[in-house]
């Protein structure tokens, strides 16, 4: 049987909720629909980085936190789901990810190379692994 492994870009995921209206996704359900009944899905790598928090967090901060460390938490206890957090950097324009395409582009050509998945389902909006997925 072929083997895959998805990788979701969480940031794409929070806009593509916040577009259609608060959408609730199940993320078991999506996974195994997006490698199909043919395909083995043997991992899913889910990419994001937890809400910023001050040296003194308000509470709003600490509430946002809380939320995402529950949500990141109760993924990672999903059956093949693996989380993996870059950081947030702070600029003059607001909050920048870091770390976080790198760790995506490197889990995918690192399966890929050593032969573990026979393929490989992004999702994101991110034309920056274009490279990553060539390599692949």
């Amino acid at each position: 049987m072929r083997k895959a492994a998805v990788f979701l870009d969480g940031g794409y995921l929070d806009w593509v909720q916040r577009e259609f209206g608060g959408l609730r996704l199940d993320y078991t359900k999506l996974c195994n629909e997006l490698v199909g009944k043919e395909v083995e899905r043997i991992r899913t790598y889910y990419y994001h980085c937890a809400p910023y928090q001050s040296p003194r967090p308000t509470r709003d901060e600490s509430a946002r936190y809380a939320s995402f460390r529950s949500f990141a938490d109760g993924l990672q206890r999903l059956p093949r789901f693996e989380t993996r957090l870059g950081r947030l950097a702070r600029r003059d324009s607001g909050f920048e990810q870091k770390g976080v395409d790198v760790l995506l582009s490197v889990d995918l050509v690192r399966m890929s190379w050593s032969r573990q998945i026979d393929s490989a389902v992004l999702l994101t909006g991110d034309s920056d692994f274009v490279p990553a997925v060539q390599a692949a």
